[in-house]
């Protein structure tokens, strides 16, 4: 089947790609992801469960693997173009898949809670955004030029890419500051987070990272990182419902005014 590239092997991928993330958007609303927190899997029996540090990494590491090997299979990964947005995915990536779960406040006596089902789903999404993307950017696309550099597209999605990313950081921070820095087993095990985009909504940090995603598919312009997009909602706009009605059953005093995700309007 080739109806975007002329590829029959992308093309088909790609259209399995988005029927798979209109399954996982449905079926987050059944049950959100078993993966740390309030929403681990800890209560279930069974399977091979890893801790939050682990666990995540082991999840995102192959975002930080599967671009570059293919994206160096390419006839084009060496201009320029390609090779800025290698360095805006491998930031990205490093920063999902080593800082942030490097830095995270683990609670004394956390039990395991880190499901390898959603670790097996991670990597499925993660190599196919890998290959959909590398692929486009380096064979497929023909709009990389250094003129791109130029194109509206490319200057207005870098600027919502980097807006996303410095929210989905600085709500981090918060989140992660809410715990001590010492190890403290009598430390109240979730608070409720102010301050930053916490003013607004529930989970910035999501928000942040769907407006990360929506930049660069702007700046990339291709249904790769279109797909790319329609996972990451799929997955964080039902899991920042689900986080957004947690606490209000269980902080009385949690404010009114905030949304769940969407400033406004969700």
């Amino acid at each position: 089947m080739t109806w975007y590239t002329g590829d029959a092997l992308y093309d088909t991928l790609l259209l399995i790609g988005f029927g798979y993330a209109l399954l996982v958007f449905a079926a987050s609303f059944v049950g959100t992801a078993a993966y740390g927190g309030r929403f681990g899997s800890k209560g279930r029996r069974g399977g091979v469960k890893l801790g939050s540090r682990a666990g995540w990494i082991i999840m995102e590491l192959p975002g930080l693997l599967v671009f570059p090997v293919i994206f160096f299979m390419g006839p084009n990964a060496y201009e320029a173009v390609p090779l800025f947005f290698l360095a805006v995915w491998m930031f990205h990536y490093s920063n999902r898949a080593l800082v942030t779960p490097m830095l995270m406040r683990v609670q004394p006596g956390s039990a395991a809670s880190f499901s390898l089902g959603v670790i097996i789903a991670g990597w499925i999404t993660l190599f196919l955004h890998g290959y959909f993307n590398a692929a486009y950017l380096t064979e497929f696309g023909d709009q990389y030029t250094r003129d791109w550099f130029q194109d509206p597209r490319f200057q207005i999605g870098l600027v919502i890419y980097l807006f996303g990313f410095g929210l989905n950081l600085h709500s981090d921070r918060i989140l992660r500051n809410l715990r001590p820095k010492q190890p403290d087993p009598d430390a109240p095990r979730y608070r409720i987070p102010y301050g930053g985009g916490f003013r607004w909504v529930t989970c910035p940090q999501y928000l942040g990272e769907i407006l990360s995603f929506t930049g660069f598919a702007v700046m990339t312009w291709n249904l790769g990182a279109v797909f790319v997009l329609a996972m990451t909602v799929g997955n964080l706009v039902p899991r920042a419902l689900y986080t957004h009605r947690w606490f209000h059953k269980n902080f009385d005093d949690y404010p009114p005014e905030r949304r769940a995700i969407f400033p406004g309007l969700l």
